[in-house]
């Protein structure tokens, strides 16, 4: 049983994030939607918490209004075991509006921040050669989107 759910804010478009993440994983789905009474704070019978589980993890996605935003203060790493994976995230998440940043970072375009990570980045880091591990971060370092054959070959020397 899960114990620690991320709990996003958003202006108004809660279900719409939610509706768009669960397209882009796989073994995912939309949990349950609370609508806002007459109590409001919202208006009576629109969207307030979207629940939902993306590949197992669950969220919470909540219309709150404008008062916070999301910031790549927070981000979600997206675990990938090949290159046809990374491009899959990278290019789902980006569609729409989304905005490419470096070393596998984006900011989809309901403003949430991701990492897309080839598992194999790690692995090459954590060479017990340091000159390894030196130059497939300078490789890193220089991507956008991340390529586990660049970074292999870099590690290649």
């Amino acid at each position: 049983m899960q114990t620690i759910t991320p709990f996003l804010w958003f202006d108004s478009q809660a279900e719409q994030a939610a509706e768009f993440y669960v397209s882009v994983f796989p073994d995912s789905e939309i949990l349950s939607v609370a609508r806002y009474g007459e109590a409001g704070p919202g208006p009576a019978g629109s969207v307030m918490v979207v629940d939902f589980k993306l590949r197992g993890q669950e969220f919470n996605a909540l219309n709150g209004g404008p008062i916070y935003v999301l910031s790549p203060a927070v981000s979600f790493v997206v675990d990938c075991q090949t290159q046809d994976e990374v491009d899959h995230y990278w290019d789902s998440l980006l569609a729409g509006g989304g905005k490419p940043v470096q070393c596998g970072w984006l900011v989809d375009k309901f403003g949430l921040s991701w990492q897309i990570v080839p598992r194999r980045l790690n692995e090459l880091m954590a060479s017990s050669d340091p000159e390894v591990a030196k130059r497939v971060t300078e490789a890193m370092l220089k991507m956008i989107k991340l390529d586990i054959a660049e970074l292999e070959a870099a590690a290649a020397g």
